[in-house]
């Protein structure tokens, strides 16, 4: 997991895990948590000798967010405002397609499919050609490209919440280690 130094006011240096925050306000001093939600943990004085405890208490709370929460993923959920198809997030079309010499034009729909940790993966789900094409096979066509976005977003999803656990189990070694 990444971590930064901070150094307060007081001239207290702390190594402070990514997804916490430090606050410091005339009337305000503690540490954020901002992970699925947020949780503030106060020094419990405004000269900060409590900022050791509180960044404990923050970090055992960001680290059981971790364990128990999903990963927070950036990935589109519904459509842009702009898009006038109706289609879901991350699918396209019907586009229409002339591969090489042929002058047979056929119709597809277009599914972007993220990769965790990866480039996302293009994928054009074929309808049919000028003669064959029907509704019930752009439908058909429709429910695989929906199934496959989401059976590829639920393994991105998986796949960041597998990493943000890694990330936070070596952070919790090396807390150990430190302690």
């Amino acid at each position: 997991m990444k971590t930064r130094q901070v150094t307060l006011f007081s001239g207290q240096t702390f190594t402070v895990p990514q997804g916490i925050q430090r606050l410091d306000a005339p009337s305000t001093h503690g540490w954020q948590v901002r992970y699925q939600g947020t949780k503030f943990f106060a020094d419990g004085s405004a000269d900060g000798s409590g900022a050791a405890r509180s960044l404990a208490a923050a970090t055992r709370e960001l680290l059981h967010r971790i364990a128990t929460l999903p990963a927070p993923v950036v990935l589109k959920r519904g459509p842009s405002a702009n898009k006038r198809s109706g289609l879901p997030a991350g699918i396209s079309g019907p586009i229409v397609v002339q591969r090489g010499s042929s002058r047979v034009r056929s119709a597809v729909l277009s599914v972007l499919l993220p990769r965790f940790g990866g480039t996302p993966q293009l994928k054009s789900i074929y309808i049919g050609t000028e003669n064959t094409y029907t509704q019930k096979k752009y439908r058909a066509a429709l429910a695989r490209a929906v199934l496959l976005r989401t059976e590829a977003v639920e393994r991105y999803e998986a796949a960041a919440t597998r990493e943000r656990r890694r990330s936070a189990s070596a952070l919790r070694k090396q807390l150990r280690s430190a302690g």
